[in-house]
């Protein structure tokens, strides 16, 4: 996360437990910094879920003025797909999802942040499956803006379920929202970016950014080969840029 720049606000950084609308229980991250947050942010992380990378992610936000709370995607799958470090094996249950628990989840981090945190607004944040979900989310009704990093606009072929619904099914009537492509990412080909358009001819509120050049996941994993650094930094000034403007 590192052009993710620091802030100079101290931060606290923990690990909580959630309750999903079904009453399930779902380890979350949760950051802050020990003043007064700026707005909250619910983040759905990539499909390998909450981890270090993620408690790094709120770190830096929080040092940013951010509350931030990051659920667990797949809390209700069997421990042995919650435990893999190997993403082709957690993908096996994407189908199992259902849309309807993982925006609650969402809003069960939104819900945490206004009590615990007093914030007066909050956004939805996703990286790679969680910029999918980030899409979905944003037309819940629940969130002020979003920002989907690379999230599908259509749910791949094999991903498909009886409870997941197409993002572009529901992308006209999103709160204001921020989409983070790449231009040569196979998860978001072009005709699909044509479509996102389209859905937002008449949205000035939402805004479409497509680097050239850029692979699926170039911003959030340093380690990764897609990654680039000078991209993850733009895309990050402007997504905290959207996620505070009036």
């Amino acid at each position: 996360m590192a052009e993710l720049r620091e802030g100079t606000e101290s931060v606290i950084v923990e690990r909580i437990t959630l309750r999903g609308p079904d009453d399930t229980p779902v380890e979350a991250i949760h950051a802050r910094p020990e003043g007064m947050p700026r707005a909250g942010i619910a983040l759905h992380p990539d499909i390998m879920g909450v981890r270090p990378l993620f408690d790094d992610l709120g770190r830096r936000l929080a040092t940013n003025g951010f509350a931030v709370c990051c659920p667990e995607p797949f809390a209700r799958a069997p421990q042995e797909i919650r435990d893999t470090n190997d993403p082709a094996v957690r993908m096996t249950w994407v189908p199992h999802l259902d849309d309807a628990l993982q925006i609650g989840d969402l809003e069960a981090a939104a819900d945490h942040l206004v009590v615990h945190d007093d914030v007066g607004r909050v956004a939805v944040v996703g990286f790679c499956m969680g910029g999918m979900y980030a899409l979905k989310a944003a037309a819940s009704g629940r969130f002020d803006r979003a920002v989907a990093f690379y999230g599908m606009l259509r749910v791949p072929s094999d991903w498909r379920g009886p409870r997941l619904a197409e993002p572009l099914d529901t992308a006209a009537g999103v709160c204001p929202t921020l989409a983070v492509l790449g231009a040569v990412d196979p998860f978001t080909p072009p005709d699909d970016i044509t479509a996102l358009r389209a859905a937002w001819a008449d949205r000035p509120d939402c805004e479409i950014v497509v680097y050239p050049g850029a692979d699926h996941g170039f911003v959030h994993a340093p380690e990764r080969p897609a990654h680039r650094a000078d991209d993850a930094a733009d895309a990050w000034t402007r997504a905290l840029d959207f996620i505070t403007r009036d």
